[in-house]
């Protein structure tokens, strides 16, 4: 069982999270204290010891980076509630955090719980947190590192590392500058998402690239680029005159 700790500042939203929970996840959580603040949630994860914080992103003025600045040890998951805010989700995702979105749609919350539980088998990791709080708290229009999910956990790589990436069904290969290929459990499209606006660019179906590490560029019916580890990536022909763009801006 879950031993699991909210801290949400609307006392609608607190007791929404807490009858859902109760009703649908009471098989796997079980919810020991609920707060409304910083400070009292950080003695309630003192007091408990939580496997699981429910954490609310704003807070009277305060925000839920503050409580995890607060607090000695990270040996616990957590998971954000907020509301859409389209920068934090996206510092979510680089940092392999798991979020909800209020008001909470109970099969993403079955899903985040889930996930959490088969997290907590493995090592709590601070690194995740530390850096969502680093990209939230800059408020840069980019990112510098992102958390790669794989098989035996996650990688933290920065963006200036990463060559290109290819597809492969639902997984992802990023080729990296120290020669190092790392298979992520996500698809390409994912990671388009992601990454169009840090100077990546999807060329082709299966093949998206750091503009940042092109050598040279071939003319052709699509032509192709020779990225810094010497590879060649076909660029599609329906992609050539966005790819074209994208390399003069």
């Amino acid at each position: 069982m879950i031993r699991a700790i909210i801290v949400e500042d609307e006392e609608k939203a607190r007791r929404n999270l807490m009858q859902i929970l109760d009703e649908y996840c009471s098989n796997i959580v079980e919810v020991v204290d609920a707060q409304d603040n910083v400070k009292s949630g950080v003695l309630a994860i003192q007091q408990y010891n939580p496997d699981l914080v429910f954490l609310d992103v704003q807070m009277q003025g305060e925000t839920g980076f503050d409580l995890l600045e607060q607090v000695d040890m990270i040996n616990f998951e957590v998971i954000f509630t907020t509301a859409h805010n389209e920068y934090a989700v996206r510092a979510f995702k680089f940092s392999a955090i798991d979020y909800l979105l209020k008001p909470v749609d109970i099969d993403e919350l079955i899903s985040a719980v889930t996930k959490t539980g088969e997290k907590i088998k493995q090592d709590a990791t601070k690194e995740r947190y530390e850096l969502v709080i680093e990209n939230l708290r800059g408020q840069q229009s980019t990112f510098n590192k992102i958390a790669l999910p794989t098989a035996e956990g996650l990688i933290f790589v920065q963006l200036t590392e990463i060559i290109r990436c290819e597809s492969e069904d639902n997984y992802t290969h990023f080729f990296l500058m120290n020669g190092e290929r790392i298979l992520v459990s996500k698809t390409i499209k994912y990671f388009e998402e992601l990454l169009t606006d840090q100077d990546f660019f999807r060329v082709h179906q299966s093949h998206m690239i750091n503009i940042n590490h092109i050598k040279e560029y071939h003319k052709g019916e699509g032509g192709y680029a020779i990225m810094s580890d010497d590879s060649a990536v076909i660029i599609s022909r329906r992609k050539k005159e966005a790819f074209l763009t994208k390399l003069s801006s």
